[in-house]
């Protein structure tokens, strides 16, 4: 996942719509929202939701984590639909609701994954997706905090690395009880023409289908997935995305200049009809990457995926209601932190050293009765 690259200035790509000054006025104001947003809910929630709630029930823990930051994520797909007015249309299957699914999707920009959170949002699963990312976007100021306690799983892109981490995160995530979105991209990076000039010699080269519109699928981390949560999984969602008529950056999301609209077709695989093993596994991803590059060839000479129109539109009263929800709770925490008692600062300040040193350290505090009845199991079975 590649986040925050700069805003696109070639002038051979127009954009959907010019960057005005009322347009520049408005995208400043959304990133110091959507910033001062995040910092309030991670400093003030995390030591409640994610620490003392955590040292009782991680569960319960999740759920309310989940509830609270799924809230915060929402202004991003209210900010894509109601405000930016881009359009997102779905296609292909129909997403049941309450589903624990593994998505695997391509990975065409660097925003492809918060698209994800449009079709999350529709299907209460906003605050349970989970993404594997690369683990320098954990170093980014206040959001690599919030990429934490959402327990995101970073990895260095060297599998013998990566496997034991996934894997040591993944255990954690097995119970069929708990809510769960794990997003994937094989791809492993975002496409360009230059990666996919690489990608099409080295598949020539080992005999593996030679793809035109997105790179060769890494299977290891797949197939690791799959393993890891077995037995607690509902489906495998495939999903491909596409954009009219080109792929945004992150500022251009925050501007509103592009994209114009974004295509998301969706194809729902029970668990069961995935392959047990790995190196099946491995050709059925390969076989749905070959098709993934079938359907961006045709939305290219079309302008749409087939079978559309399978998600209705955002509520815009609940995008308001939440929008005045999150506003109001950073209005509130703003005013304790600067102008209330010395308490709220203190508070501040050490939620901030905690995050710094829970994030660069990957520490996650664990229930205190669990602990306590693991020693008191390993001290009875000693004495026995």
């Amino acid at each position: 996942m590649e986040v925050y690259g700069p805003l696109k200035s070639d002038i051979n790509k127009l954009k959907h719509r010019p960057l005005t000054p009322i347009r520049t006025l408005r995208g400043i104001t959304c990133l110091l929202v959507y910033f001062s947003t995040a910092f309030m809910f991670v400093v003030y929630f995390t030591p409640v939701a994610v620490v003392m709630l955590r040292l009782v029930s991680i569960r319960c823990s999740r759920k309310v984590t989940s509830f609270i930051f799924g809230m915060w994520l929402a202004m991003w797909p209210s900010l894509f639909e109601k405000i930016n007015r881009t359009k997102v249309v779905f296609s292909g299957d129909i997403v049941p609701a309450g589903e624990r699914v593994l998505l695997i999707a391509n990975h065409r920009t660097e925003v492809d994954w918060m698209y994800l959170w449009n079709l999350a949002l529709r299907k209460g699963r906003l605050g349970y997706i989970k993404y594997i990312l690369k683990s320098s976007l954990m170093k980014l100021p206040i959001f690599g905090w919030g990429f934490h306690i959402l327990e995101f799983i970073p990895v260095e892109r060297k599998w013998e690395t990566d496997e034991p981490v996934m894997r040591n995160m993944l255990s954690t995530f097995t119970n069929p009880r708990d809510p769960l979105w794990l997003a994937v991209f094989p791809e492993g990076t975002d496409f360009t023409e230059d990666k996919c000039k690489k990608s099409k010699k080295f598949a020539a080269e080992a005999g593996l289908p030679v793809l035109e519109n997105v790179l060769l699928p890494k299977t290891r981390g797949f197939c690791a997935c799959l393993d890891a949560l077995q037995g607690s999984l509902d489906a495998v969602y495939d999903v491909t995305i596409a954009y009219k008529h080109q792929c945004p950056s992150f500022l251009d999301n925050a501007f509103g200049v592009d994209p114009s609209e974004v295509h998301i077709h969706i194809r729902r695989f029970p668990v069961e009809k995935i392959p047990a093993s790995d190196s099946e596994a491995a050709d059925w991803l390969m076989d749905a990457f070959q098709l993934k590059d079938q359907l961006l060839s045709d939305f290219k000479a079309q302008g749409h995926f087939p079978n559309q129109g399978t998600e209705e539109e955002l509520s815009t009263l609940k995008c308001l209601v939440n929008f005045a929800v999150v506003i109001s709770l950073t209005v509130y925490f703003t005013y304790l932190t600067f102008f209330s008692s010395i308490w709220f600062k203190l508070y501040v300040g050490l939620s901030c050293a905690y995050l710094s040193f829970a994030t660069y350290f990957k520490i996650q505090p664990w229930p205190v009765l669990g602990f306590l009845r693991a020693m008191f199991y390993s001290k009875k079975t000693r004495s026995a």
